[in-house]
């Protein structure tokens, strides 16, 4: 399903773009990444499966360089793959990167986690995740991304969530927190696989204090083309449009 507008809404004080793509360890064509980095202008980068294992903060420093950003936290064994970027201007207030329990026989996961503050809106929290393929598992590790939310403050959890919104753990967070492509679709809802995307694995979440504008995978941005996005990676980006509240806004409830 494509329902892009013309345009964004434009850049204004308190507004966000935030921008979610599992990289696939910068495995496939790096420039082509970069350039739909690039073009979704974002203001933050919410990476998955950054690269953990051959020089990983060399790759992320060289992922941020190519898309104008700065690492913000995550990456390598840090987080075992999320990572987060800003651009610069971006200002971290603390960071909380958690790894997670491990089950025998599969791969370790994480969370990046960073309390920042952008001009023009009242500090939030963000994570990036990449939940595991084991229906237990990831039940689990649904249930841990509430600790990384900031108490009664704003929030916003991106990644890919190895699961569909009909699952129990999708369901689950939907009940605290805004499905951004739910809320205010746009662009496209598929982010797998690039060459025919069929199913929606990757979302972004916010707090109910954050007001999303839009949210989707970026098909017709200026500057995004078929091309890149067949080749960067094998998942589609998504990118959401947030209002974050106001600097000294009272906290809400949740």
């Amino acid at each position: 399903m494509t329902t892009a507008p013309a345009e964004l809404p434009p850049p204004a004080p308190g507004r966000l773009r935030l921008l979610s793509y599992n990289v696939r360890s910068l495995r496939d064509d790096r420039r082509a990444l970069a350039r739909v980095v690039r073009a979704c202008e974002p203001d933050l980068v919410c990476v998955q499966e950054s690269p953990r294992y051959w020089r990983p903060e060399g790759q992320a420093a060289w992922l941020a360089r190519a898309t104008g950003t700065v690492v913000l936290s995550g990456g390598g064994r840090i987080a075992a793959g999320p990572l987060l970027l800003g651009r610069p201007g971006v200002r971290v207030r603390a960071v909380h990167d958690r790894l997670l329990p491990k089950t025998r026989g599969l791969h370790a996961r994480g969370f990046a986690t960073a309390l920042v503050e952008v001009a023009g809106a009242a500090p939030f929290t963000v994570t990036s995740c990449h939940l595991s393929l084991d229906a237990d598992e990831r039940l689990r590790q649904f249930g841990l991304l509430a600790g990384q939310l900031r108490h009664a403050g704003p929030g916003v959890i991106a990644g890919d969530f190895n699961e569909h919104p009909d699952g129990p753990g999708w369901r689950s967070l939907a009940e605290r927190l805004q499905d951004g492509y739910t809320v205010a679709p746009w662009g496209g809802e598929m982010t797998s696989v690039p060459e025919n995307p069929y199913q929606r694995l990757d979302a972004v979440f916010a707090t109910p204090d954050i007001e999303v504008l839009a949210c989707g995978v970026p098909h017709g941005l200026p500057g995004v083309t078929g091309a890149d996005l067949l080749a960067a990676t094998d998942h589609l980006p998504v990118l959401a449009v947030l209002r974050l509240p106001a600097p000294g806004a009272g906290p809400t409830d949740r």
